[in-house]
């Protein structure tokens, strides 16, 4: 199973970026997806998850920060407008049979993708 994130990059404060991330090796469907974040120093914390009735995310992103996936193309989206200096970090994406805002509750990791937001 591999999960490859892409879309990070410099941005200014305000400014939007898309996150993709496009699963093999599994069924996509079957599978909640998580995005993830780590800023320098910091844990890991969730972001946004999404399955098929619904999705959820952290109160700091609510309103700005938008989680969908396309089953037909297999690839999970973050559309994040508004950012702020304070969501730069590594953002991964994530595959849980369970899902939910834990990072034990997802079995499957992307890499990584660098967002950093210039005040």
């Amino acid at each position: 199973v591999q999960l490859q994130a892409s879309g990070g990059g410099l941005v200014q404060a305000g400014g939007s970026l898309r996150l993709s991330c496009a699963p093999s090796g599994l069924t996509f469907s079957n599978y909640i997806m998580g995005w993830f974040r780590q800023a320098p120093g910091k844990e890991r914390e969730f972001v946004a998850a999404i399955w098929w009735s619904g999705s959820d995310y952290v109160d700091s992103v609510k309103g700005r920060f938008t989680i969908s996936r396309d089953n037909a193309k297999n690839t999970v989206y973050l559309q994040m407008n508004s950012l702020k200096p304070e969501d730069t970090a590594l953002y991964y994406c994530a595959a849980g049979l369970r899902g939910g805002r834990r990072t034990y509750e997802y079995g499957y990791w992307g890499q990584g993708t660098l967002v950093t937001v210039s005040s």
